[in-house]
Parts: structure tokens; C-alpha cells; sequence
């Protein structure tokens, strides 16, 4: 039995790739992408380049984890008040 190793899936071409070479080593993978609550999208498009967990980049890890064949998880934790 292979050994299984989980991979945080951003939707980006890093997590990606190493992704897919655990795949090709043999390995069970399994994706996942933590979203911590609350969550804003930023209204300016520098800010938004290159940031994890919106629908669209969870989406893409989503797609990534399919055309892997591997099983994928969407966790959402929401910071306490206290925690800000």
C-alpha cells in the first residue's frame, strides 16, 4: 500500500505540480485547500493577484485534484473575534 501524503491545493502552478509528481512517484495523495473565514475578495486587482482560496482559484485546485484522479477537500475555518 502506497503512503499517503495530503496536498495543500492553492490552485496555483506549485502546489499543482508537486501534486501531480507525487502522483507520478506513486504516492496516494490527497489535495486539500483551507479557506479561513471571514474571507474577502479585495475590490483591487493588485491585491487579488496571486491570492489563495477565492472561488475561482478553489475551483482550480478542484480541477487540478480531477484531472489528477486524486480525492480533494474544501475545509473553512472561521477566525474568532478574539483571533483578529
Amino acid at each position: 500500500m502506497a503512503e499517503r501524503i495530503v496536498v495543500g491545493l492553492s490552485g496555483g502552478v506549485d502546489s499543482s505540480v508537486a501534486a501531480a509528481l507525487l502522483v507520478e512517484q506513486g504516492f496516494d495523495v490527497v489535495g486539500i485547500t483551507l479557506r479561513v473565514w471571514p474571507w474577502q475578495e479585495s475590490t483591487d486587482a493588485a491585491q487579488r493577484f496571486g491570492s489563495c482560496c477565492s472561488p475561482a482559484t478553489v475551483g482550480d485546485a478542484r480541477e487540478v485534484a480531477r484531472r489528477l484522479g486524486i480525492p480533494y477537500y474544501l475545509s473553512t475555518a472561521k477566525l474568532s473575534s478574539t483571533a483578529r
